[in-house]
């Protein structure tokens, strides 16, 4: 017995030395100067074949909507598709076809992308006074200050960049002085150490860039935003999903519509290492932005709602708003394999435990409500003790707490690995992070192979006015990725100075050979939907032949013949606009008979009786129970 009770405390001292150690990872992978609170960009559209990697994971995976980027990431989108991030309220950056996108900084201030190969159009319909989006090329750094629409094309060793709508940027090539780029300007790069720079009118919207205007005016033009904190990031996919009710002591609440019966929030997804935040919910829902990082969840007349909660002047991301579950006490041996991790959404006004960051302590912040501690409400200057906490409302829910055997966490979606005859009573609240160890599945979102991007892409060097910001690898994941083995460093230059402080060197030589780009050109007809290969258009008496210039082609890889004759996916600005990835739109389940009940009445009432001049959209699908 004595032999039997060493072992037994050896296996348990090496497991809490395990846990300890996965803490420490987590959080020295927090730069010293992190904001927490943050929000990372979000990866909120993909169409065609998007893939995406980051710095631990094995290969490329299928990108995800919902993934909160990080430096690091990768994506990379073949012939056809499309992707679209997320950088602010009003604020997104998409790729078309064959294109090569990482993001290699997030400061408070700072955003900066690398662009190696293909096509990227930036939309700052707004952007914070003092913040700053850079796109780092090949050929030139080309950092932007103002609101505008901005188009990159990399094709080769030539680089052109558009300003459009008042937008105005600074350019600054390797070896060379910043150069102003003024709005409806188009500045073509040629060469790369010396660098060969002229000016152009902005050629005329091509039908990738008028897909840009629609979808944005459309993503801008969403109900749920009368209900939600401003800065809160996909409340347009919210309007065709769900119903806004007002109901009593919670408000407005957004019920989703469409969800199979015995659904619970944080079931259908998947739990993803973010150096920044460590483990992060990654939603597959069309609408899984919004009711996962704000917010709380609220069971209401026999349904769950969103409860976004009072409107505060900026909301504050939480990687998820969940508190985590587990058996009670330590097993130790062969029992140990079989443990599970729970977890439950937080319900109105209760706190989450962060396990980011360096502040354990429970936490409100970003939430406008009343704060709720085991179902009593408490001050604002009540000072709560974690292991105090023990009671959450929602945990009392039928099947609200969803559970995984502990070394199922963290390596793809939790769907087929939930246990269902688990008897949640059985189960604690942890006050802490699963103790689980990290693997490179625990940095992708999913498990399908993704298309790689052609190798030239990925090894090209860019010019940057910063370095990079990119953490370091945590213990279990891959040391050196696919990418990691071959990306290579930027070539720094001198950052310009800050606009309206210093005036930077003239613009370019406009016009090359005395003649200009006709202003009859922007009534043309719309281009074929087909790529085509733009003609260089820099030597002098070159610019009256290229009047009629179409996007560049992308060159680091030809498109399979099969699409040579068909362009990445285009949509019409006068039809609809996807609003999400890959997932359907909802549908009603049709009566199996005509004597089937009809669907219970939502909880309250409809939120837009609280102001009836306002008319409200009507739900476009029925609930599904």
């Amino acid at each position: 017995m004595r032999i039997k009770g060493i072992i037994e405390f050896t296996l348990m001292l090496g497991l809490l030395t395990g846990a300890a150690s996965v803490l420490q990872t987590a959080d020295a992978a927090i730069p010293a100067g992190a904001a927490i609170g943050q929000t990372p960009p979000r990866l909120s559209f993909t169409d065609g074949q998007a893939s995406f990697w980051r710095p631990g994971a094995q290969d490329w995976t299928s990108a995800e909507i919902n993934t909160p980027l990080a430096p690091g990431d990768e994506l990379y989108t073949a012939s056809p598709g499309n992707l679209e991030i997320q950088i602010g309220a009003r604020a997104f950056v998409r790729t078309w076809a064959n294109t090569q996108l990482g993001l290699t900084s997030h400061e408070p201030d700072f955003l900066q992308f690398k662009l190696t190969a293909g096509h990227a159009a930036v939309d700052l319909r707004s952007i914070e006074a003092g913040h700053t989006v850079e796109v780092d090329t090949p050929n030139a750094a080309f950092t932007i200050e103002h609101p505008g629409y901005y188009r990159v094309n990399v094709t080769g060793e030539r680089t052109s960049f558009i300003t459009r709508r008042g937008g105005r940027a600074t350019l600054t090539p390797a070896g060379g002085q910043p150069v102003a780029v003024d709005p409806s300007e188009e500045v073509v790069v040629d060469g790369a150490s010396s660098a060969q720079i002229a000016s152009y009118a902005a050629p005329p919207l091509d039908v990738w860039d008028r897909w840009n205007y629609g979808r944005s005016d459309t993503l801008l033009d969403a109900i749920s935003a009368r209900y939600v904190s401003p800065g809160t990031y996909g409340a347009s996919d919210l309007d065709p999903y769900g119903t806004w009710r007002a109901v009593p002591t919670y408000g407005s609440v957004w019920v989703p519509t469409a969800v199979p019966s015995g659904w619970v929030p944080y079931s259908t997804g998947t739990w993803m290492l973010d150096p920044y935040y460590g483990w992060t919910w990654v939603d597959t829902a069309p609408w899984g932005w919004a009711p996962y990082h704000y917010g709380r969840w609220v069971f209401v007349d026999g349904f769950w709602a969103w409860a976004p909660g009072p409107i505060v002047a900026r909301p504050v991301y939480a990687p998820a708003l969940v508190a985590f579950f587990g058996e009670p006490g330590v097993r130790v041996g062969v029992s140990f394999s079989g443990s599970v991790v729970g977890w439950v959404a937080l319900g109105w006004g209760e706190p989450v435990v962060p396990w980011w960051g360096r502040d354990r302590e429970p936490s409100w912040r970003g939430w406008g409500g009343p704060r709720i501690v085991n179902n009593t409400v408490v001050n604002n200057t009540t000072v709560v003790n974690v292991r105090n906490i023990n009671v959450y409302r929602n945990a009392g829910v039928q099947n609200a707490v969803v559970a995984i055997d502990r070394h199922r966490f963290g390596r793809g979606p939790i769907g087929p690995a939930r246990e269902m005859r688990l008897d949640a009573k059985t189960l604690r609240p942890t006050h802490a992070v699963p103790p689980v160890s990290v693997t490179p599945a625990s940095f992708v979102p999913a498990t399908s192979r993704g298309v790689q991007p052609p190798e030239t892409a990925v090894k090209r060097s860019v010019v940057a006015t910063r370095p990079w910001h990119i953490s370091p690898v945590p213990a279990g994941g891959a040391a050196r990725g696919p990418a990691a083995a071959a990306a290579a460093a930027p070539r720094v230059v001198s950052a310009p100075q800050r606009a309206g402080a210093v005036e930077v060197t003239a613009r370019p030589p406009l016009v090359q050979g005395g003649l200009e780009r006709p202003g009859a050109d922007r009534n043309l007809p719309p281009p074929p939907r087909a790529l085509e290969t733009r003609a260089a258009a820099t030597q002098p008496g070159r610019e009256a032949q290229a009047a009629n210039r179409r996007p560049a082609a992308p060159v680091d890889r030809a498109p399979a013949p099969e699409h040579r004759a068909a362009p990445p996916r285009v949509f019409s600005p006068a039809a609809p606009l996807p609003m999400a990835g890959r997932a359907e739109a909802p549908r009603a389940r049709a009566p199996e008979s005509a004597g089937a009940p009809m669907p219970r009445p939502l909880p309250g009432k409809p939120a837009n009786r609280l102001a009836p001049q306002r008319g409200e959209r009507p739900a476009s699908r029925e609930i599904e129970r």
